[in-house]
């Protein structure tokens, strides 16, 4: 008997990398699955075209607007859970390319042990095959995130080893788990929600575990590049937003601390003097201005 898993995609005007990880998708050998495809407001004929294309093999959802990746996702799984009666939910993103046995490892290592909550792949570079990207990490608390690997695969992350976090690229939780530490944050709308989820899983008894046998490809801020500034302002503001609600309020002082003496003056001198760019200068200081702001309410 196998575990039914919904597979949650998001798409914003992404079509051409959403139909290249459906096709990979529909050429798994894990046999018990459905996707659920949740259009994010996209603003051409995506859905038209993917529902042409795909027929039955997506369920689709047609948001009205762009909620980010947060409350997407979030869409997405409230119908999971309403409809489909799912054991796993799978977050995937668009620009992922999967390897034939890479859900049935993930669900292979879940079932082996149920103090697992939530488990990620290995996660290679689209453009660079042999490159890993992520491996799952410890939370870096100092300058807050969780941050690739880039290494060219030699083995040396070949085992299967509990993590502090993995990325929501390619996230899968047990529905247990889930009822239990809840939906993402929406308030993030795009970055460290999965790692705010990450360490509510861990503070609820759950391990998070990185499973080596389970391979994907990830086309790296393929959408968050089509929006100058977005990665930079969103990264930015979310770190304080992250730090308010899972931190404490000595750690958090401590990185307000270490931001202003350290982070502030190598990002402000790199933009203006290094990048030349005076707008994401702006962008990075209304990220600032917002994530304080956003700190005040959370």
């Amino acid at each position: 008997m196998h575990p039914k898993v919904s597979i949650i995609i998001l798409n914003w005007n992404g079509l051409e990398d959403t139909t290249e990880c459906l096709e990979s998708l529909k050429k798994i050998t894990y046999p018990n699955y459905e996707v659920i495809l949740v259009d994010n407001g996209s603003e051409g004929d995506d859905v038209r075209i993917l529902s042409e294309k795909f027929g039955d093999y997506i369920h689709v959802i047609e948001n009205d607007r762009n909620y980010g990746f947060a409350e997407g996702n979030n869409i997405g799984m409230r119908y999971a859970l309403a409809d489909l009666n799912p054991d796993y939910i799978l977050l995937l993103n668009n620009d992922t390319v999967v390897d034939p046995d890479f859900l049935t490892e993930l669900v292979k290592a879940a079932e082996g042990d149920a103090t697992i909550g939530i488990l990620g792949p290995k996660i290679y570079s689209y453009n660079e095959p042999s490159k890993i990207s992520f491996v799952g990490t410890k939370i870096d608390w100092w300058n807050v995130g969780t941050w690739p690997t880039n290494e060219i695969d030699v083995g040396q992350f070949d085992e299967l080893r509990e993590v502090d976090a993995v990325i929501g690229s390619a996230l899968l939780i047990k529905r247990a788990t889930l009822e239990e530490i809840g939906l993402l944050y929406a308030g993030y709308f795009a970055y460290f929600e999965e790692t705010e989820w990450c360490v509510k899983c861990k503070k609820a008894g759950y391990k998070i575990v990185y499973v080596p046998r389970a391979i994907l490809w990830h086309k790296l801020q393929s959408t968050a590049a089509k929006i100058e500034g977005f990665y930079l302002y969103y990264m930015t503001r979310n770190r304080f937003v992250f730090m308010k609600r899972n931190s404490g309020k000595v750690r958090f002082v401590l990185y307000f601390v270490h931001f202003f003496l350290w982070k502030f003056m190598f990002t402000s001198v790199f933009l203006l003097v290094r990048q030349k760019n005076p707008k994401l200068l702006w962008t990075f200081y209304k990220g600032i201005y917002d994530g304080i702001g956003l700190t005040l309410k959370v």
